[in-house]
């Protein structure tokens, strides 16, 4: 059997399974939130969200600073227990789902925490092979395989595998910890402020590789941000967060015309203007 062929069996074996025989639905939306309420003890962060995430889209979540963006991510991925409505991946309400199917469930998932998260004393090789020594069966050799070329897909050097998260610079950390969220082949990926602390060459790069991953494996993205310049680059729409609910969903330049004070503020004001015009003069 050549290497390419004992990757792709590799590949294979490392996939989820069905989803009917996780018991998801594959005609449902990836992420489904509807009516969620999110407290920290008597604070209201949100009081009835629904969002509704499209299959294969990538949609860029905004709002001011304490507006709960990244409640809300916590809570979709489990990291926060809604304290009312209705959280659904792929069909499944995660408030209900046993372990089995919950872990059908994150295998389906890669996230990217805003730190990047990576395991400091580990490498960047043994960070991405970790996902799948925990959740597969797969041998020593095919986990090498696929963790090399899960750090090639996010545009790191081959070398860089055999580093750790301390001798990466920023943008590499990036990369790195995207590798890891690719690790499992997921359908959904969520990103929280991919491009934050990174200069605007890193950031464009970076935005780029998120499009270009999305288009060519058919990934689900949703992202947090708060980069103008990405949410005109690579989003298909983009959900607002506001007085405690979802204000708006819709593609940035019909945002543009939309009445909502803090909408005006941040898509029509100098920098709204700037990310406008260069999107324009580039496409």
């Amino acid at each position: 059997m050549s290497a390419e062929d004992t990757t792709d069996l590799a590949l294979q074996e490392a996939a989820p399974g069905s989803m009917a025989a996780d018991g998801l639905d594959e005609d449902a939306p990836p992420v489904q939130v509807k009516g969620l309420i999110s407290r920290f003890g008597d604070k209201v962060i949100h009081d009835g969200v629904d969002l509704t995430v499209k299959r294969g889209e990538v949609l860029g979540v905004v709002g001011g600073s304490g507006a709960g963006k990244s409640v809300l991510l916590n809570t979709i991925i489990g990291l926060k227990q809604p304290d009312g409505g209705v959280v659904k991946i792929f069909g499944a309400n995660t408030a209900k789902a046993g372990p089995r199917k919950l872990s059908a469930i994150e295998r389906r998932w890669g996230v990217l925490f805003q730190s990047g998260a990576l395991f400091t004393n580990l490498t960047v090789k043994q960070n991405v092979a970790a996902p799948m020594h925990e959740h597969t069966d797969l041998s020593a050799r095919d986990i090498s395989e696929l963790a090399e070329l899960k750090i090639a897909l996010s545009g790191l050097p081959p070398e860089a595998g055999a580093l750790k998260p301390a001798e990466l610079s920023g943008g590499m950390r990036k990369r790195a910890a995207l590798a890891r969220a690719l690790a499992l082949d997921p359908e959904l990926l969520f990103l929280d402020e991919p491009t934050a602390g990174l200069d605007p060459i890193g950031a464009a790069a970076f935005d780029e590789l998120i499009r270009d991953l999305s288009d060519a494996l058919g990934l689900t993205v949703m992202m947090i941000t708060h980069d103008l310049d990405t949410l005109y680059a690579i989003t298909d729409r983009v959900a607002v967060l506001a007085d405690k609910k979802m204000v708006a969903v819709a593609p940035v330049t019909e945002l543009e015309h939309s009445e909502h004070p803090w909408i005006k503020e941040y898509f029509l004001g100098p920098r709204g203007r700037a990310a406008s015009a260069a999107q324009h003069e580039a496409g």
